[in-house]
């Protein structure tokens, strides 16, 4: 495992911030409760050995996540915010006031990326370890939760057939170049001009037209997965981990090259999110919502600390959410060592 790399140390230049600031400050108490070891042993061993820049600290990047939801901020917020708070600094872990960012705001998407659900689930963990200790959470606003489920939208464009096809070859032909694989025709021009023609025909109830430019859109998908699948078996030795990393991109793309308008069950509604699913949930204004099921669960009474969420996961295949109960009351069991 790669070590994460520690920036932070006393300066004897300038004054340590703990010299400057109100140790009696909120996020300084809050700074001494949290156990720092133990989300570094949760969240420190997705790191791997290689080559590469050395991952940022886990205190400096758990701290940023714990801040970002305390204080409602977007990343661009509270990347500016930081840069200019002393305890912002402090509760992350800084030795001395600093003026250069030592990550950036990019890093918190890929951190988080990173995590994956279960690890995040730690920081869960720990807040509600801290609350409990610090009596903003009682054993009585533990005994009976409120669970329900809702949907978490992604930001996709509406999904057509027509937009898929035309994305996935593009993709491919992407892929054949960025690995040096000559194509016998990318038709990327054909393709564009199909796709576009599939809208104005559809624009103007022209549904058979319409049908026969989506045809053409998905002969010219398959031409283009069965010449990629000869060259990459012509390759010899390097074959195996081109199509390692080709197997997802083309799984989804015959997908979308089978995949019908008012077919029933699961689909492919994006290439950069195919997790997500298309959710129907009665709304006058919006009849299906595109994303992904979240189950929730916070306290019915209202905590001396403010609202607390004790379960959150995310429910992949749409379920009943009479399924889900079970694991949720599972979950807040682990989380918080009370049954409710």
């Amino acid at each position: 495992m790669s070590r994460p790399r520690d920036t932070r140390q006393k300066d004897l230049l300038r004054p340590a911030l703990d010299q400057i600031i109100d140790l009696k400050h909120p996020l300084v108490v809050l700074a001494g409760k949290i156990d720092w070891s133990f989300l570094e042993q949760r969240l420190g061993g997705v790191y791997k050995g290689g080559p590469g820049q050395p991952p940022l600290p886990v205190r400096l990047m758990a701290g940023l996540l714990i801040l970002k939801h305390m204080h409602s901020l977007s990343d661009e917020v509270l990347t500016a915010r930081w840069a200019e708070n002393p305890y912002f600094q402090f509760f992350c872990g800084e030795e001395v006031f600093r003026h250069d960012l030592p990550f950036d705001r990019s890093s918190l998407s890929r951190w988080r990326q990173r995590m994956g659900e279960e690890r995040l689930a730690a920081l869960i963990q720990e807040s509600l370890r801290v609350a409990q200790a610090t009596g903003a959470l009682s054993t009585k606003d533990l005994a009976r939760v409120a669970v329900d489920t809702t949907v978490q939208p992604k930001a996709i464009a509406h999904p057509t057939d027509a937009r898929l096809t035309h994305k996935a070859i593009e993709k491919l032909v992407g892929f054949a170049k960025d690995n040096g694989i000559t194509l016998r025709q990318s038709y990327l021009r054909v393709a564009k001009k199909a796709a576009i023609m599939v809208g104005r025909y559809t624009h103007a109830h022209q549904h058979k037209r319409a049908n026969r430019q989506l045809k053409f859109l998905r002969t010219r998908l398959g031409r283009l997965i069965r010449d990629i699948n000869r060259k990459i078996a012509a390759k010899g030795a390097e074959a195996p981990d081109l199509l390692a990393r080709y197997g997802p991109l083309r799984d989804l793309a015959i997908k979308i090259s089978m995949q019908t308008q008012r077919q029933r069950g699961q689909k492919v509604y994006s290439l950069h999110a195919p997790e997500v699913e298309c959710i129907g949930k009665g709304k006058a204004r919006a009849p299906y919502e595109f994303g992904c099921k979240v189950s929730v669960a916070v306290p019915i009474t209202k905590p001396k600390g403010g609202l607390f969420v004790l379960h959150a996961q995310a429910l992949h295949g749409n379920p009943f959410d009479g399924h889900t109960l079970a694991k949720a009351v599972a979950d807040i069991k682990a989380n918080t060592g009370r049954n409710p």
